[in-house]
């Protein structure tokens, strides 16, 4: 069900809108950019401009969605009631990674993050999804898990996005073939790097402002060796087995992103598994550069 402020502004229909506005719409829908000025959109002052217009350019992705999904959503019911133990999936990555004292409080946050795009929960979230783009983005990854077609040849084709503290997972999520990889994982690995620590309650110092300090170019390469060292531990119960894993990980494809060096990648990885815990190797690596002292 839409908010009280989206039925406010079902006034702007399509026979009051004028042409600029319904261009404007359209612009959003098959690209996911707008006009952030919004000068076309009725209000006396910005930010009424920018509410009605942020609301109307939502309520038409809704719309939009909502069109879409209803020669497919029959067919993914069975995804409506899905879950995850997120605090399970989370407990090896957070013991490794963080101290004791401050375990179960990262653990509270992880396990509220998740939320998986379903025809349950997708005009919620959509609606109150932080950013239009975001929202868009969004969209674009529940059509595809839909198996319909997305409302862009150039939207991303990727299975999860995190905004803040909540990761989005597609329900591709459930039906992924390949042993190595972990979305969830992957996308709570970018919660540490986006959420300051005083935003959940620790302290916070003036050289720890985030939960993890990731170095900027290294995110995503931390992200992705979390994901399939968090795999290799669940799938190998010996050293041997995880040593074997790995080998058979190193002979496949790489992590599809520019912006991961494969053989840099391998090797956080390689390091991690002959480690007692291969959580701090793989931090170690993907920290900013320690700032050397004047002589």
């Amino acid at each position: 069900m839409l908010s009280n402020t989206s039925h406010a502004l079902n006034k702007l229909s399509a026979s009051t809108m004028n042409t600029l506005q319904q261009t404007e719409i359209e612009r959003f829908l098959f690209t996911g950019d707008y006009d952030n000025h919004f000068e076309i959109w009725p209000g006396g002052t910005f930010v009424d401009q920018a509410k009605n217009g942020s609301t109307a350019l939502r309520n038409a992705l809704i719309s939009t969605v909502q069109r879409a999904e209803q020669s497919a959503v029959s067919a993914c019911q069975e995804y409506s009631c899905l879950d995850i133990n997120a605090r399970k999936k989370f407990a090896p990555m957070v013991r490794g990674l963080f101290p004791q004292k401050e375990q179960a409080i990262i653990l509270d946050v992880l396990e509220r993050s998740v939320v998986f795009l379903t025809p349950a929960t997708i005009n919620t979230v959509l609606e109150k999804a932080t950013w239009l783009k975001t929202a868009w983005n969004l969209a674009n990854i529940y059509l595809v898990s839909l198996d319909a077609k997305p409302l862009s040849d150039s939207a991303p084709d990727i299975v999860g996005i995190s905004e803040e503290t909540t990761c989005f997972v597609s329900m591709k999520y459930f039906s992924n073939n390949d042993p190595l990889e972990d979305y969830v994982i992957h996308e709570a690995a970018h919660i540490f790097h986006n959420c300051k620590r005083e935003t959940i309650g620790l302290q916070e110092t003036r050289r720890r402002e985030w939960l993890l300090e990731i170095d900027y170019f290294k995110r995503e390469t931390f992200a992705y060796a979390c994901e399939a060292y968090s795999r290799i531990l669940e799938l190998g119960e010996t050293r041997l087995a995880r040593s074997r894993l790995l080998s058979e990980h190193a002979e496949g494809p790489m992590p599809p992103d520019d912006r991961v060096d494969g053989d840099e990648y391998v090797d956080i990885l390689r390091e991690a598994v002959a480690a007692r815990n291969g959580w701090k190797h793989i931090l170690e690596r993907c920290s900013p550069p320690k700032p050397t002292r004047r002589a």
